[in-house]
């Protein structure tokens, strides 16, 4: 008798959960999804370029003369 009962609590779950499978639904989107990356990239690879220059006239003055200034 026990038996009975487990397969009928079985059967009124099943027909329980019947209801719920048909609110659920996955659908792929009309459109292609879009994903802007801005993204900012900073390099100090130019600062460090300009202190080895700055360093190279400043212990070789006369291979690099001042610019000529406008009068």
């Amino acid at each position: 008798m026990k038996s009975w009962k487990r397969a009928g609590y079985a059967v009124l779950a099943i027909a329980a959960a019947a209801p719920l499978t048909g609110c659920i639904s996955v659908k792929a989107p009309d459109k292609p999804i879009d994903i802007n990356l801005n993204v900012n990239i900073s390099q100090t690879v130019v600062v460090r370029l300009q202190q080895d220059v700055q360093q190279m006239i400043e212990k070789n003055p006369q291979a690099f003369p001042p610019a000529p200034t406008k009068p």
